[in-house]
């Protein structure tokens, strides 16, 4: 059977939206998804986080106009409570989303701050072995001066929930080397029920939060938290790295920008074509218009000039070098 001709996946998309800048991030994430993969038949979940004691405002996005747009989008909004996370810990709305999602059907969660840039839907997603986002750098965790190093530090997480370590590692890497070590970015996940997956996403996640295991006192949990925990459910659910073709997502058919100025600075002319794209509709325009940064680096030319000042084919190594030419020159914004 050709690749042509295989049956389409039928899967859900899921973002997490809210007042501030994830409202427009969604706008423009839902906009990409229908510009680049018009015939996806799965639906489009924007899971919204409700007023409750854990939040100091109300999270929700306010802006009829803008609710109106994500609906004819395709956005389904889908209202969740916080009972462990909030204004404290944001991050923790991806991990107590998932119990408000429809239990039993495929999901790919992705950031707000994610275009899309191809067909998702030809993506060959491996629903029953969960994978994760591989766009990350060293930044968890930061072994001490006398230790303990990173095999120490990983292995006593994995002990905690009765994981093996010893498969979860990457030998091709060598030893207390970052890499040789099941860690990701929590850009986009994915799995066959989203509830399966959330109950031990959440699990994992207090019990690490709240007792973790005396090799981690000298860490920080803030804001790694679900990146910490997200390889450990990866592997119990029997998922790992290189479970996905390389130079789909976080390539040719997603980009996970993280901030607009990082975006014109390093990703594709394609993405900056998507981007260009949907935001040239009037409608789109007097919305977005609305969010400083989109004005003033979409339509105002400053994402232009940040682009001018680094050679795609030779970027900084780091993300943190590109952000400070950036700052340097006056031109960040998120």
């Amino acid at each position: 059977m050709t690749r042509n001709s295989r049956t389409p996946q039928i899967f859900n998309v899921v973002i997490v939206g809210q007042e501030g800048r994830l409202a427009y991030e969604a706008l423009l994430f839902a906009a990409s998804l229908r510009h680049s993969c018009p015939e996806f038949q799965g639906r489009l979940l924007l899971a919204e986080p409700q007023p409750g004691p854990l939040w100091d405002s109300d999270p929700r996005i306010t802006d009829g106009a803008l609710r109106e747009a994500l609906n004819e989008l395709g956005a389904e909004f889908v209202p969740f409570d916080n009972q462990h996370f909030g204004s404290t810990y944001p991050n923790g709305n991806k991990i107590e989303m998932l119990s408000a999602l429809p239990a039993g059907e495929p999901f790919v969660f992705f950031d707000t701050d994610t275009l899309i840039t191809g067909d998702l839907a030809a993506v060959p997603f491996d629903f029953d072995r969960p994978s994760a986002s591989l766009k990350r750098e060293g930044t968890w965790p930061e072994p001490q001066l006398y230790g303990p190093g990173y095999s120490a530090l990983w292995k006593s997480l994995y002990d905690k929930f009765g994981l093996d370590f010893a498969s979860s590692l990457d030998l091709n890497q060598p030893d207390e080397y970052w890499r040789r070590y099941l860690y990701f970015n929590a850009g986009f996940f994915y799995y066959r029920c989203p509830q399966e997956f959330g109950d031990l996403f959440l699990r994992y996640a207090l019990a690490v939060r709240d007792d973790p295991p005396v090799e981690l006192c000298a860490q920080s949990f803030d804001p790694w938290l679900d990146q910490i925990v997200l390889p450990l459910v990866i592997h119990a659910l029997g998922g790992g790295r290189g479970t996905l073709p390389s130079g789909l997502l976080d390539g040719t058919v997603s980009c996970h920008y993280r901030f607009l100025p990082l975006l014109y600075a390093r990703e594709s002319d394609h993405a900056i074509e998507v981007l260009e794209a949907i935001t040239a509709p009037n409608r789109m325009k007097k919305l977005l218009k609305q969010r400083d940064a989109i004005k003033r680096m979409v339509y105002q030319g400053r994402g232009a000039k940040v682009r001018a000042l680094f050679d795609r084919d030779n970027l900084p190594r780091r993300e943190q070098a590109i952000r400070n030419r950036i700052k340097s020159n006056g031109f960040w914004m998120r």
